[in-house]
């Protein structure tokens, strides 16, 4: 054999591979959490945290909403204006 179809096959092995891949994709909203699985993952953040009463509530409440975010807002974004109106542009 000699080493351009050595190349070829493993330009081959690749192409299979990556058509794998690109098949099993579709199907990975099946590795979801489930809502109980996601309630257990809150609790023990809340646990971590050693949060009582209302901040633990809340905590795990953002949690479940995914909006246990640290960070805030991303750069550039304002924050909301006071009765959910937007500033006006000058």
């Amino acid at each position: 054999m000699t080493r351009a179809s050595s190349g070829n096959h493993v330009m081959f092995r690749y192409l299979i591979a990556a058509s794998l891949l690109a098949a099993m994709l579709p199907g990975a909203a099946a590795f979801a959490l489930t809502s109980k699985d996601k309630m257990a993952t809150c609790k023990f953040g809340a646990d971590d945290q050693k949060l009582q009463g209302p901040a633990r509530k809340t905590f795990i409440k953002n949690c479940m909403a995914n909006k246990d975010d640290p960070r805030g807002s991303p750069v550039g974004t304002p924050p909301p204006a006071a009765g959910g109106i937007p500033p006006a542009q000058h």
